[in-house]
């Protein structure tokens, strides 16, 4: 009997010696996007866009859209300007039967890719019915048709309105005037034909986000289709830029249009998401993939049992988190303009518990393990609790409650972790 015990006894010192000391999994954040294809429009003053890159769509006939330009490949609507810059510049002049001239240039048979980060630097034209573009179609467009292969609207703009850009998806049910988008407006009387605007969206396999300067202003999710809707977003778009004159949804020029009209581009840049290692002590944003809100403190507070929520990302200290590692393998994140860690309220257990920012003190209901979901997104599991950091009834509002609740895998208690 004493050899027995004196077997077990070292059976469990080895398997806690094992416990203790055998290295943890390395956790991924994924938090970079990595460049894999770009135009940076470097040339000579006059040439032509690079071959390789870019085609074009010549004619005219309105374009589905009773637009009045014919897209011509002709160095006077699309050229290098010397200074690191694609011009498309639209025309008043009679040519193919048309009474303006523009162009319309694509990467389709060179260039696609699903999911990822899309971005373009532009200058945008301006005057009534003038109606420049940044978008993408499925590169299934000649066999499947529009709108079955998908549309993703970048960037649309109406000249009349120079404040003003939008962001649009359409697909099986939602085409056309029935497309899904949302408009974003330039602060402090801003204008886009007064200077350079990066338009971008964040494409992943169940969400779509769009940007304009870093400025999250949409999100489309593919749970949010209802019946006779389709997602077709699930394989590789071309990208298109474009200056249409007229059309039904801007209208027609009229005698305040001036031309010619330019589109300048500074560059189109393509991502691939990476990941890192989650690096103690750097700063990252919590990005919600149900909602696309981020992780925000209530008001931006800095006391003690200050509420957290989620909110549009907007960079703002309220939404920064930096990760510490602790000895036993999880993490504390601590808001630096606070100095205040995320935190369990009361190091409450049950479903629903409150989180909230409190000063570090190492207890458990301030440790978080970080678990890779697999699909770019992470849960971060509280060790007092054993329950995830969740969003409360899945919302996606401004100022949804964030709180624990029994890890269930729902988007709710998915989080994108971008380091900053």
């Amino acid at each position: 009997m004493k050899l027995k015990m004196i077997f077990l006894r070292t059976l469990v010192c080895l398997l806690l010696f094992s416990l203790i000391y055998s290295p943890l999994p390395l956790v991924k954040a994924a938090s970079t996007w990595n460049l894999v294809w770009s135009d940076e429009f470097n040339g000579s003053v006059g040439s032509a866009p690079d071959p390789g890159k870019w085609k074009y769509d010549i004619g005219g006939g309105g374009w589905g859209n009773n637009e009045l330009q014919y897209y011509t490949d002709n160095r006077n609507n699309s050229y290098l300007d010397g200074n690191g810059n694609l011009v498309i510049k639209a025309i008043k002049e009679n040519f193919g039967g048309n009474s303006y001239t523009s162009a319309r240039l694509l990467t389709k048979g060179l260039f696609t890719q699903a999911y990822g980060k899309f971005e373009a630097r532009i200058k945008l034209p301006f005057g009534k019915g003038i109606w420049p573009a940044f978008w993408m179609l499925g590169d299934n467009m000649d066999s499947a048709g529009w709108p079955n292969s998908g549309e993703i609207d970048i960037m649309e703009h109406l000249g009349q309105d120079s404040t003003t850009s939008y962001g649009t998806v359409h697909g099986p049910g939602y085409s056309g005037a029935g497309g899904v988008g949302r408009s974003y407006t330039l602060p402090n009387g801003q204008l886009f034909k007064d200077g350079f605007h990066v338009f971008s969206i964040e494409w992943e396999p169940a969400q779509i986000r769009w940007y304009v300067d870093g400025n999250h202003y949409f999100t489309f999710n593919k749970s949010q289709l209802g019946p006779g809707q389709e997602w077709v977003f699930d394989h590789p778009f071309f990208m298109i830029m474009n200056v249409a004159v007229g059309g039904y949804w801007p209208g027609y020029p009229d005698d305040s249009t001036t031309f010619p009209q330019t589109m300048t581009v500074d560059y189109v840049r393509v991502y691939k998401k990476g990941s890192t290692p989650i690096q103690p002590g750097a700063v990252y944003k919590l990005i919600n993939a149900n909602s696309g809100k981020a992780l925000d403190i209530y008001a931006g507070g800095t006391e003690d049992g200050t509420n957290v929520q989620i909110y549009t990302d907007n960079n703002t200290p309220a939404q920064k988190w930096q990760v510490f590692s602790n000895a036993d393998g999880s993490y504390r994140l601590t808001n630096p303009h606070s100095g205040k860690s995320l935190d369990v309220a009361s190091a409450g257990t049950t479903d629903g518990t409150n989180v909230q920012i409190w000063s570090s003190n190492e207890s458990a209901a301030q440790k978080w393990n970080i678990v890779d979901n697999g699909d770019g997104s992470f849960k971060l599991i509280n060790t007092g609790s054993g329950k995830a950091l969740d969003v409360s009834s899945a919302g996606t509002d401004d100022g949804t409650n964030v709180q624990i609740w029994s890890d269930n895998g729902t988007d709710a208690q998915k989080w994108r972790m971008i380091k900053l």
